[in-house]
C-alpha cells in the first residue's frame, strides 16, 4: 500500500487499512497487573501482510486500472493522480463472459473476453495462474470473484449435482456460470477460491471437487455495509427480548454493481443474500418465535446513477413489546460501497492464507487434521456464509468474529475468551500468583478441555 498523502478542506490523511479486521482491530489477550491486555489481531499469528500480496486479475472491460479508477469515480481526483502512473501499468487479463448470467446493460463493457468452448476458457484460466504463479514468484495463489452478481443457477441432477457431472457438463458445454467456471480452474490449480459476489457459485459438483482436491473455498458475497449492521441490531433487538417483527431495507447506488443489479434475476440473488441474515438469531429464540414465525423481511435495491458508489442504505425495524407496545428503529447509513469492501477482500485473503497453515487435533481424533474444504471461519466477512453440509449457519456478528478470535487464541494455547469476569463479582478477593519480576498476576483459568493445542506450519 502506497503511503500517499490524501488532501481535503478537513484534514491531511495518509493510506490506510482501516476497516481491516486483522488489520485495524484488536484483541484481548488477558489481563495484566495494570488491566486488559490488547493486541492487533494481525500479530497473534504470523500472517502475510497486505503490503506483500501480489496483485493480478481478469476482467471483461479492458480497461487498465487507472482507467477503471477514474471511470469508478471512487478516489478524489488529486489521489487518483498521484497513483496513475502505478495503475496504468496493471492491465486485466481477458474473462470469461457468459451474458445471459448477467444484466443485460454489461455488454458494452465486454471488450476483453476469452474465445474457444467453454472447457477451453478453464484451461486458459489454469494457464494464467499458473504463468501469473511463474512470474510473480509469489508462494501461493488465492482467487476471489469480486465481479458482477449473477443470476442463481439451477441444481440439475446429472449436470452440477456431483464433481464428476460439473466437469463433463462443462467438456460438453452445458449451463455453467463463469464464477462456476473460475472456481473449478482455481480447484483444479490447488488455489483457494472466494465467491464475493451472493449467487449460488458453489453447486454441489464444485463443493464435491473442492473436498476431493483439499482445496479450500469459502463465501458467499462480501458483507460490508447494511448487512453486517443488520446482523448486529438484529441480534440486539432479539437478545434483548423484543419480538421484531418487521425488518425493511432499501438501498439506492449508483456504481456499476446497483446498474447490474437492475435486473430482475441479479436483483434476486441480492435479495436471498441479504434476506437470510436474520435466520439463525430468530430460529434461537423460541419463546419469542414459533416454528413458522419469522419476521417480514423487505429488501429493495435501486439504480440512481448521480450518487456512484456513495450508497445510501435505509432500514426500518419494528418490534412487538410489553403490553401491546411498538418499537420502532430507522437508520439512514451512506456507504461507501467499494473502499468498505477492499479491506474485506484483503482479510479474506490473508484469513484463507493463514488457515492453510494451522493443523489440530481433539482429544476424541488426536491425529492433526486441517480445516475442512468449505472454510466456515470466513464467515464474518461473508453475508450468507458458505458452510459444510449439515454445519449451523451462524450470521450473528459478534459469534462470528469470536470464533476467528478463539480459533487463533488456540493455537497460541490460550483459552477461549469469556466475559464472566468472575474475579470481579466475588465477595472474596480473587487469589494472586507470583510472576516473572516479583509482580503479582490473577490466575490463569483453565484450558478448554476440547481441544488440543494446535500446530502452525510455515
Amino acid at each position: 500500500l502506497l503511503q500517499i498523502p490524501k488532501s481535503s478542506s478537513f484534514s491531511f490523511r495518509c493510506a490506510n487499512y482501516y476497516g481491516s479486521l486483522l488489520q485495524a482491530s484488536t484483541v484481548c489477550l488477558g489481563t495484566g497487573p495494570s488491566g486488559d491486555v490488547y493486541v492487533p489481531f494481525r500479530d497473534l499469528l504470523p500472517m502475510v501482510h497486505p503490503n506483500d500480496i501480489v496483485f493480478d486479475g481478469w476482467d471483461i472491460s479492458s480497461l487498465n486500472l487507472a482507467e477503471a479508477m477514474r471511470r469508478a469515480e471512487v478516489l478524489e481526483w488529486p489521489l487518483q493522480e498521484q497513483l496513475w502512473p502505478h495503475m496504468e501499468k496493471m492491465k486485466p487479463r481477458p474473462s470469461i463472459y457468459i451474458p445471459e448470467f448477467i444484466a443485460a446493460n454489461q455488454e458494452e463493457r465486454a471488450d476483453n473476453v476469452l474465445r474457444g468452448s467453454m472447457a477451453q476458457q478453464v484451461e486458459q484460466i489454469r494457464r494464467d495462474i499458473r504463468d501469473f504463479k511463474e512470474s510473480s514468484g509469489v508462494d501461493k495463489v488465492i482467487v476471489l470473484w469480486t465481479a458482477n452478481t449473477e443470476r442463481f443457477c439451477d441444481i440439475v441432477p446429472g449436470l452440477n449435482d456431483t464433481a464428476d457431472n460439473l466437469l463433463r457438463a462443462i467438456e460438453r458445454g452445458l449451463e455453467v456460470s463463469p464464477s462456476t467456471l473460475f472456481a473449478v480452474a482455481s480447484i483444479l490449480e490447488g488455489c483457494a477460491y472466494i465467491n464475493g459476489s451472493p449467487q449460488n457459485t458453489f453447486v454441489p459438483g464444485a463443493v464435491e471437487l473442492a473436498a476431493q482436491r483439499r482445496v479450500f473455498i469459502g463465501g458467499d458475497d462480501f458483507k460490508s455495509g447494511q448487512t453486517k449492521l443488520k446482523s448486529v441490531l438484529v441480534d440486539f433487538l432479539v437478545g434483548a427480548g423484543l419480538k421484531t417483527k418487521s425488518i425493511v431495507s432499501y438501498n439506492h447506488l449508483g456504481n456499476n454493481d446497483g446498474k447490474n443489479l437492475s435486473a430482475p434475476q441479479q436483483f434476486r440473488s441480492k435479495e436471498i443474500s441479504k434476506s437470510n441474515v436474520v435466520d439463525d438469531t430468530v430460529q434461537a429464540n423460541p419463546v419469542l418465535y414459533g416454528p413458522q414465525d419469522k419476521p417480514d423481511h423487505c429488501v429493495v435495491i435501486k439504480y440512481v446513477p448521480y450518487v456512484g458508489d456513495s450508497k445510501r442504505a435505509l432500514d426500518e425495524y419494528t418490534s412487538e413489546i410489553m403490553m401491546g407496545g411498538t418499537n420502532t428503529i430507522v437508520i439512514h447509513n451512506t456507504c461507501e460501497d467499494s473502499l468498505l469492501a477492499s479491506p474485506i477482500i484483503l482479510d479474506l485473503a490473508i484469513l484463507t492464507e493463514l488457515c492453510q497453515r494451522i493443523s489440530f487435533c481433539t482429544e476424541a481424533d488426536p491425529e492433526f487434521q486441517g480445516f475442512h474444504s468449505v472454510l466456515s471461519i470466513l464467515a464474518f466477512l461473508c453475508k450468507a456464509p458458505l458452510v459444510p453440509e449439515g454445519s449451523p449457519v451462524v450470521n450473528a456478528l459478534f459469534r462470528q468474529r469470536s470464533c476467528i478470535e478463539n480459533i487463533l487464541r488456540a493455537c497460541l494455547g490460550l483459552p477461549p475468551q469469556n466475559h464472566m469476569l468472575l474475579e470481579h463479582k466475588m465477595q472474596r478477593p480473587s487469589p494472586k500468583r507470583s510472576c516473572p519480576g516479583g509482580a503479582t498476576c490473577p490466575l490463569v483459568p483453565k484450558k478448554s478441555p476440547v481441544a488440543a493445542p494446535a500446530q502452525l506450519n510455515g
